[in-house]
């Protein structure tokens, strides 16, 4: 796979759950204070995430969260690959606005379908198994 792909579904992880990417990412090649510190907001985000009064993750603070979050990661992944950064981060960027909206889409339908619980708990693990997936496959 390559490292522009690696970085857009990292990027798509960051657009499901902002801190997800980077906190695996750090947890699982950079263990540490920052490791720790990503889990945490990480974990508070999952738990903000099933609060009826929490922001859409499209408006302007939720989607620029995301977008730091994937051009960060994708920036990163590519990095580690020997490709071009920037063009990881677009890619990171991508995957992000494709997740925070694609992503916004799907929950909504889901929610429906099984209700808001079920179906934030199914986001965070398609979050977090998509991040882990992805930083497995990094050198």
């Amino acid at each position: 796979m390559t490292y522009a792909a690696l970085a857009f579904l990292l990027g798509l992880s960051s657009g499901l759950r902002t801190f997800t990417a980077p906190a695996t990412l750090w947890l699982m090649r950079h263990p540490g204070p920052w490791a720790n510190v990503l889990a945490v907001l990480a974990a508070l985000e999952y738990v903000a995430d099933l609060h009826p009064s929490t922001p859409s993750r499209t408006g302007p603070a939720g989607t620029i969260a995301r977008v730091v979050s994937g051009a960060f990661v994708g920036w990163v992944a590519a990095t580690s690959l020997g490709g071009d950064p920037t063009a990881g981060a677009l890619a990171g960027i991508a995957g992000a606005l494709l997740g925070a909206y694609g992503g916004l889409d799907l929950r909504l339908r889901a929610s429906a379908a099984i209700g808001n619980v079920p179906a934030g708990l199914l986001e965070d693990a398609i979050a977090i198994g998509l991040a882990v997936l992805v930083v497995l496959r990094l050198p």
